[in-house]
């Protein structure tokens, strides 16, 4: 079977239902920002995976790829509500919590702003959190032109919290401080 299959030359897709639409629909963007996501995380996975001290976080950003795979294929059926075959559940975004939850309680508090960077395993987490939140901000922009599985909202936010407090985990496994911002 060939990888290429012309039907989409012209600038639509198809979708899971079969119908096709633009590939500049808001939908399009939105699964394709996911996909991106998705790529950057298997980026820092193999950036992590040179360490032992990072066995949990590399297992659960392995998890997170599982999930952003089922996400992109609820926003690749726009009949997902209709005949209640949403994949993305709440479970699914309390799983993520619990592990902001477990990581946060290895962390001190902060009360400033901090800037990506640190050691480039952390830079790498900011940057899948900033893809994740631009996937988010597309996903907000198809739900107020469609219907989709709001738990997919829910679950890109808490994701990117998780990035965050992963960066910031890190950086302290390596002894590296974060970057505070200062003003001018």
């Amino acid at each position: 079977m060939k990888i290429y299959t012309k039907t989409g030359d012209k600038g639509d897709t198809g979708l899971i239902d079969g119908s096709r639409i633009s590939k500049s629909d808001l939908r399009i963007i939105a699964y394709g920002e996911v996909d991106e996501a998705n790529s950057q995380i298997g980026l820092t996975i193999s950036h992590i995976d040179k360490t032992s001290i990072f066995y949990d976080v590399k297992e659960i950003l392995l998890k997170i790829q599982q999930d952003l795979f089922v996400l992109g294929a609820d926003l690749a059926n726009p009949n997902c509500l209709k005949d209640d075959s949403v994949l993305v559940r709440k479970g699914m975004i309390s799983n993520i919590e619990h592990q902001i939850d477990n990581f946060e309680s290895e962390l001190e508090p902060i009360s400033y702003f901090i800037l990506p960077g640190g050691t480039t395993e952390s830079s790498l987490l900011h940057v899948c959190r900033t893809v994740v939140r631009r996937a988010e901000t597309s996903a907000v922009a198809l739900a107020k032109e469609q219907k989709i599985n709001q738990e997919i909202l829910i679950y890109l936010n808490r994701l990117s919290d998780l990035f965050f407090v992963l960066a910031r985990v890190i950086n302290k496994r390596q002894k590296c401080n974060d970057v505070p911002w200062r003003s001018s």
